[in-house]
């Protein structure tokens, strides 16, 4: 299989970018997204030239880390796939590919296709705890939790970090990775002495890192590779609201 790769070429967040065309040839169509580029990489290494850099690590869709676009989609934009799991057989021989890193504020670019995504981490820290004793592990129906709730609540835990949803909002909203973070503590048992605390900190440092607001678009949960529901925005919202009136004095 031969490719043409329009891939995006940045030294650095301080320098400005450009597309470079890279032809991918004798490319396998066995060959895993990240597989294909680092094929890439060596040829152009062997080249003298630069490899394109783009960030990875478990490379099973769990960790997140391997996220950017492809012809303009998160992912590549096939249903609850990250880049990581993404092969080539979904592509034809010929097709010319763009690649390019998440465009958003929050998000500056590290360089080429890797982005720094630590704005996620700062809202995490923001509210994303429990200050509860748990102490020593305990019997599991020692804590009745109802289904519906721990039902929700792991779903909401499955959000990985990559920041689709980020990339695919229009307006570069982080609202669906926070909802996701919120929703998760928020209906358990354990994460309610902070419910109401929790979502005003992260909300509020989600507004400090430069993300932007939510319209309901609904782009971030389409193309979202845990498949998240905009539920978790909307609970998000009405804990917001709660707890402008709990926080009365």
């Amino acid at each position: 299989m031969n490719l043409t790769l329009h891939v995006w070429r940045q030294k650095g967040p301080n320098d400005s970018g450009a597309f470079e065309t890279i032809q991918a040839s004798g490319i396998s169509e066995h060959m895993s997204f990240l597989e294909m580029l680092d094929f890439v990489n060596e040829k152009l290494e062997s080249d003298g030239k630069q490899p394109i850099v783009f960030e990875h690590d478990c490379r099973e869709g769990i960790c997140g880390c391997c996220g950017f676009m492809i012809n303009g989609q998160p992912h590549g934009g096939r249903p609850r796939t990250t880049v990581c799991q993404l092969h080539m057989r979904e592509f034809s021989d010929g097709e010319e590919l763009t690649l390019e890193p998440w465009r958003a504020a929050a998000f500056p670019v590290v360089k080429d296709l890797m982005v720094d995504r630590n704005a996620f981490d700062r809202i995490i820290e923001a509210g994303g705890y429990v200050s509860v004793r748990t102490g020593s592990p305990q019997d599991a129906n020692a804590l009745p939790i109802e289904k519906d709730h721990a039902s929700r609540a792991f779903d909401a835990a499955t959000c990985i970090g990559c920041g689709a949803c980020v990339a695919a909002c229009p307006n570069a909203a982080g609202m669906l990775f926070t909802g996701a973070k919120v929703t998760h503590l928020g209906l358990l048992p354990q994460g309610e002495p902070e419910r109401y605390t929790r979502v005003v900190a992260m909300t509020e440092q989600h507004d400090a890192e430069g993300f932007g607001h939510c319209t309901n678009h609904g782009e971030c949960s389409a193309y979202c590779p845990k498949g998240i529901s905009l539920d978790v925005i909307a609970r998000m919202n009405a804990d917001l609201l709660k707890a402008q009136f709990k926080n009365r004095d």
